[in-house]
């Protein structure tokens, strides 16, 4: 039987994973915004570090999905760094409202390291005395977009080995990140990135376009990776191959050649 989006990432209940989602000739954000929308409703506490879109785009599209972003907000449920502002105020010199580091310091100090981004995930998902809040989530969109704003490989994964420890292994949480790849791209440090986290990651959600171009049917392909491998090393690694249909609300997925289109 086909999986619904909802059960896909019900294979996520579990404490302690870090899912890479992949995308290829296609754009996967809608999964980001599945995921945001999931861990919400389920009164998960979420650190959302949106370096791709304003808030405003994610929370029109959350509110397709049944949930506000602004009272995520308001009532300390969700963390939300806007990438595209943090960018702007450190490039005209703002200053950061709450006297803090901005996030995205390495910007202005040409500094390698990424420690004030890693301060800020570890500060919003810390859980203080009067949280009620379900496991902590930290979800990125997209990784690829801190190696074009010039940090280095080295320095992302990094970021991401330190998240793992805090948010993963102490505090029983959950990592979701996208990343953008390209098998044909010279873009050999994204390429890097992406292998790395492939190799590292519990769950793989590879979504690509299909190698016939557009079809009003079928928009994609997706490819679903558990990694028994990671803690069974005799064992090969799970796959489930089904194509997918964007709706307003929902993706329908089904098995490949069972489009309403094909039957």
């Amino acid at each position: 039987c086909t999986p619904s989006l909802a059960s896909i990432i019900l294979l996520l209940v579990f404490q302690g994973k870090f899912t890479l989602l992949r995308d290829t000739r296609t754009d996967g954000s809608f999964l980001v915004h599945h995921f945001l929308s999931f861990y919400l409703r389920a009164g998960c506490k979420v650190c959302f570090v949106a370096l791709l879109q304003s808030f405003s785009h994610y929370n029109i599209v959350a509110q397709k999905l049944g949930v506000s972003l602004t009272a995520a907000k308001e009532r300390g449920q969700l963390i939300f760094l806007e990438g595209l502002k943090s960018c702007l105020d450190l490039l005209f010199g703002e200053e950061e409202q709450s006297g803090q580091p901005s996030p995205l310091q390495f910007l202005s100090e040409g500094a390698s390291d990424l420690k004030a981004l890693f301060d800020f995930v570890r500060t919003s998902l810390t859980p203080a005395g009067s949280d009620s809040w379900k496991g902590p989530v930290l979800l990125v969109d997209d990784l690829s977009v801190l190696l074009s704003l010039g940090a280095v490989p080295v320095a992302v994964l990094d970021f991401i080995h330190y998240c793992r420890v805090v948010v993963c292994s102490q505090l029983k949480g959950n990592i979701v990140v996208l990343v953008h790849s390209n098998e044909d791209s010279e873009d050999e440090e994204n390429e890097l990135v992406v292998n790395s986290l492939c190799h590292h990651s519990d769950l793989i959600l590879w979504v690509e376009g299909l190698a016939t171009g557009f079809c009003k049917d079928v928009h994609g392909q997706i490819k679903i990776i558990k990694r028994v491998s990671l803690e069974l090393t005799a064992e090969k690694d799970l796959v489930q191959v089904y194509q997918y249909k964007i709706q307003d609300k929902n993706v329908t997925f089904f098995a490949r050649g069972l489009s309403a289109a094909v039957l």
